[in-house]
């Protein structure tokens, strides 16, 4: 299985929040950012593996700025790290409006997905290669926060986890 660059499973969605995706403050829902970021996140994975994938968690949403309606949202996400039968992809999401036409970056999530077979059986994926700084810094983290999971899950013992015991060693 040939390894793949980042940016051959880059996803990018970009779409208007109207007044049905908002809140009583007209903003987006958190939980409608939610889902716009697992099917654009679904889609890099299915990229990277050419398979079908599940949301296997999520392990981190920040939500940094409200989006409010009429905003429009763009939302970008790549594999940022592949294991045996899982991908990291790291989703950012940018809002521009009217009165700021610049687009900036608002909040940023961690998905995994795992391939699958038709049968719904975990299948081998291909490696990634990061070639950029922030595609190596986020390849390097993936693995601590993997090792982190692991080890809440109780599925890998806290002293075999090297990548985390490095950082406070």
């Amino acid at each position: 299985m040939k390894a793949k660059f980042p940016d051959e499973s880059k996803t990018i969605q970009t779409d208007i929040v109207l007044p049905a995706d908002t809140n009583s403050l007209d903003n987006l829902f958190g939980g409608e950012l939610l889902a716009r970021m697992d099917k654009v996140a679904s889609i890099a994975a299915v990229k990277h593996s050419e398979n079908v994938v599940v949301t296997a968690s999520i392990n981190n949403v920040s939500f940094g700025e409200p989006v409010p309606n009429g905003s429009i949202l763009t939302i970008e996400a790549k594999v940022s790290r592949a294991f045996r039968t899982s991908m990291e992809v790291f989703i950012d999401v940018w809002k521009q409006n009217k009165t700021h036409p610049q687009k900036y970056k608002v909040n940023e999530a961690i998905y995994t997905f795992v391939a699958v077979n038709k049968r719904g059986k975990p299948i081998k994926v291909p490696e990634i290669i990061p070639q950029t700084e922030l595609e190596k810094k986020r390849y390097d983290a993936a693995l601590r926060r993997r090792q982190l999971s692991l080890v809440l899950a109780g599925k890998m013992k806290p002293k075999d986890a090297n990548e985390l015991k490095a950082i406070f060693e």
